[in-house]
């Protein structure tokens, strides 16, 4: 299994100084980032509809393996609720993000917590949706954690989003050939990340993309994701100095 890890955003200021050189310009943190993780996911996209404009600058920042996680607008989501309203948003967002090219990677629906299974309209969105790109569904209410979603999901080869927070977590259940895993408590030790890694490695999952929130300590953000990538033994991460330990060499695991 291919491991493509990263944060769920990566332009935070107080990141200088420990992952990000003291002295580095806030344009300059994207291509920083880029050069030591294989993926991003972005958020600010669930807030605002991305601009074409702003997505090709973002492209052109980073090398050709590197892969944008876009998280869908709340419009789509939260709004619409996943109703047929939906249609309009999904196709601008569809169009906009097909600015990153070979860089664009899963397209990311969270749902609101309350809003609970609904078969038919999640067949009917996932309907919607174009056949050549890949999607995963973050599911926030307990209801939706049921065989016949899951089948649902997989007559598209849509990921299942697998999720840990302080207050919920999914079940690691694989339903496409690829996973996504956002995993945003904010206390991962060295244990709890090798299970982690473990969960996952044992999934039927040819690659999986795996993001840590961006909160700033040694059990999330980007020492996390460092962790985690050597407890799984798979994927591409340069470790930044700051993160290393003397006798811990920067490494890239392959």
């Amino acid at each position: 299994m291919k491991l493509l890890a990263g944060t769920s955003g990566y332009a935070f200021k107080e990141w200088k100084g420990n992952f990000y050189p003291a002295d580095l310009k806030d344009d300059g943190m994207l291509g920083y980032y880029a050069g030591k993780f294989p993926t991003v996911e972005i958020n600010n996209t669930f807030y605002r509809l991305p601009k074409e404009h702003v997505l090709l600058e973002w492209a052109a920042q980073v090398p050709e393996p590197f892969t944008f996680a876009i998280k869908a607008s709340q419009r789509i989501t939260h709004h619409a609720r996943l109703k047929p309203e939906s249609v309009g948003a999904v196709e601008f967002l569809m169009k906009n993000i097909g600015a990153l090219g070979s860089r664009l990677g899963p397209v990311l629906f969270q749902l609101p917590p309350n809003l609970k299974k609904d078969l038919p309209r999640l067949r009917e969105f996932l309907g919607s949706l174009p056949l050549d790109r890949r999607f995963t569904i973050e599911f926030r209410h307990e209801s939706w954690f049921e065989d016949d979603v899951f089948d649902v999901l997989r007559e598209r080869d849509i990921a299942l989003c697998v999720t840990e927070q302080d207050d919920f977590a999914s079940p690691v259940v694989a339903t496409a050939t690829w996973g996504y895993a956002r995993l945003h408590k904010l206390d991962y030790d060295e244990a709890a990340l090798v299970a982690w890694a473990n969960r996952l490695k044992a999934l039927p999952w040819k690659e999986a993309y795996a993001f840590f929130k961006h909160d700033e300590g040694e059990g999330s953000g980007p020492p996390a994701v460092y962790r985690f990538t050597q407890a799984c033994g798979a994927g591409s991460v340069s470790a930044p100095h700051s993160l290393m330990t003397p006798d811990q060499p920067t490494q890239k695991v392959e």
